[in-house]
């Protein structure tokens, strides 16, 4: 299985991880996003991409420009990115819809040179789980203070990115990437979502 699959959602706060809160946004997220392994290529590069204009800021910042960062980026088209010039840059910096932050918007024009240069060889998604020998990490957390911000595994990845010439992909930003799209299961074992993506990790043919 190497798509998103539908699962049942938490029907009340007290099922869901404490970071949802009460944003109807970050509750769709916490539902039926976060910590489901897929393979889907353009859905990675866009994590990645928004990952790294996250750093500094919540994450209920980017989920509620995500819509405009879309618009913005065509999509998220990596050969579409990979051609953007300096006219480009600055009109991510006048467009309200997205983080406005130089470095960042530059960051992701050369990500998407990389992920073209590093598709020639392998897919990003083959590239990724290969760094994780034993598959998917399914963590039994008790409570939101024993999540790590990085691991071992978050700094090797990390390392390995920036190797390839992938930006703003430090071991905090890579640790949060990895929980996104699945690679870690850390929602909470009282959550209902532990178990559910437990599931789809067992199930998840890895790409190679």
């Amino acid at each position: 299985m190497t798509g998103t699959a539908r699962v049942p959602k938490p029907q009340s706060a007290s099922q869901r991880c404490p970071w949802s809160g009460t944003d109807p946004l970050y509750i769709q997220y916490h539902d039926e996003e976060w910590g489901v392994p897929h393979a889907d290529e353009r859905r990675l590069f866009e994590k990645l991409v928004l990952e790294g204009f996250q750093a500094g800021l919540s994450w209920i910042t980017i989920l509620r420009k995500r819509e405009g960062f879309r618009k913005a980026f065509h999509a998220f088209d990596p050969e579409r990115i990979a051609r953007y010039g300096d006219k480009d840059v600055k009109r991510l910096l006048l467009d309200a819809g997205i983080v406005r932050n130089r470095l960042k918007i530059e960051a992701a024009v050369d990500n998407a040179r990389t992920f073209l240069k590093l598709s020639e060889r392998t897919t990003l998604a083959a590239f990724l789980w290969s760094h994780m020998e034993d598959g998917p990490i399914l963590n039994r957390f008790q409570k939101m203070a024993d999540v790590p911000s990085e691991t071992a595994e978050s700094k090797r990845l990390s390392k390995a990115l920036k190797a390839q010439g992938f930006r703003f992909v430090g071991p905090t930003t890579l640790y949060a990437y990895m929980q996104s799209v699945g690679m870690v299961n850390d929602h909470l074992v009282n959550c209902a979502r532990h178990s559910e993506c437990n599931t789809l990790h067992r199930t998840f043919e890895r790409p190679i």
